[in-house]
Formats: C-alpha cells, structure tokens, sequence
C-alpha cells in the first residue's frame, strides 16, 4: 500500500469500506430475509405435517370412531325414551306418583305444565323443556332422600325454587314435618 499514492489509498481504502457496506447491506437486506423466509416456510411445513399426521390417525381410527358414534346414540335414544313425551301433563303426575310410592312424601299439588318451550337450563340445547310446581309435606331426612333419589333417577329433569317451610299447628311428634314447593324442569323428548 506504500506504494500506491494517496490519492490511490483513498480510493482504496473508500472501495474497501463501500465494498464492506454492500455486502453488510447483501447480508441483511437479502440472505436474512432469506433465512427468515427459509425459518417460517419450515414452521408451516411442520405444522402442515402434524395435522396430516392427525387426518392419518383419524381415517386409520374412523371404524373406531364410527363405533363410538354408533353407541352415543343408542344411549341418546335411552335417555330420551324415558323423557317426558305425549300428555305432559299426565306424564309428569304419573312419574312423581309412581317415584314416591316408596317414600314417606305427600305431595297433594300439582300445578298445571308450563311448557314445552325453549331450554333455560342449558342455552342452545336442542331440546324442549316443560315445567311442573309441585308442593307437599313430608319429615326432613324423608324429603331429602326423596329429592336425592329423584334427581339421581332422572338425568333429564332437575329440581329448580325449591322452598321448604315448617308446618305450623302439628301435634308434638309431628313438629319437625316440612312443607316444600319446588319447580321440577323436564325435558321433552323431541317430536312429543
């Protein structure tokens, strides 16, 4: 470089220095957004071959899959052969005279069915649902056994305002009797 003139290491030196921006310029304007690209493009390529991985596995388990479809509608159409359906009305009565037969409950009330109409208990459920206030008198462990029993007994009706007062002007041994009134929400089995 002695041998050049000054003039000519100014011109070298500036070559060198412009040369060394291009490429630092080359380098991250083009090859890392090169890179970047390169980075993303393998991203989206793992992520397309884990779902093509699962579309395998799903047609590999679609008798499987088949199956188990097959018997959630057979207990579907269990469970709906024991809703109510017909005269509601009827039906309601019938299923809590028939249900408390076993226990020390009178339920003399019944008020009239409100219902079929659209599901509150769940929102958007395909199902209707009818409602029936009853009211009655029983001892306190006898009533809770009874309402246990009851909710356990039908998945597809619940107990709802349920007010329990005790009866008033009983002898002695009947001072721990109860009066309840309680909102029995049913669902109706669809086409009924």
């Amino acid at each position: 470089m002695k041998n050049y003139s000054k003039e000519k290491q100014k011109q070298l030196v500036l070559t060198l220095l412009v040369t060394g921006m291009v490429l630092c310029g080359l380098w991250f304007g083009l090859i890392r957004m090169q890179k970047q690209s390169l980075r993303n493009l393998g991203e989206r390529r793992t992520a397309a071959a884990h779902q093509l991985e699962k579309v395998k596995q799903a047609i590999a388990n679609a008798d499987q899959l088949e199956a188990e479809l097959a018997e959630a509608e057979r207990q579907v159409t269990k469970l709906e052969e024991g809703m109510a359906s017909g005269d509601l009305y009827a039906w309601a009565i019938n299923t809590v005279r028939q249900f408390k037969l076993p226990y020390k409950v009178e339920i003399p009330q019944f008020s009239q069915i409100d219902g079929p109409k659209d599901n509150s208990l769940l929102p958007n459920f395909p199902y209707k649902q009818a409602t029936l206030t009853i009211g009655g008198t029983a001892f306190f462990h006898d009533f809770g056994r009874f309402l246990a029993d009851f909710e356990n007994s039908f998945p597809y009706a619940r107990v709802l305002n349920l007010t329990l007062e005790p009866v008033s002007g009983l002898l002695h041994e009947n001072r721990e009797k109860l009066a309840f009134k309680m909102d029995i929400a049913m669902l109706v089995k669809p086409g009924a």
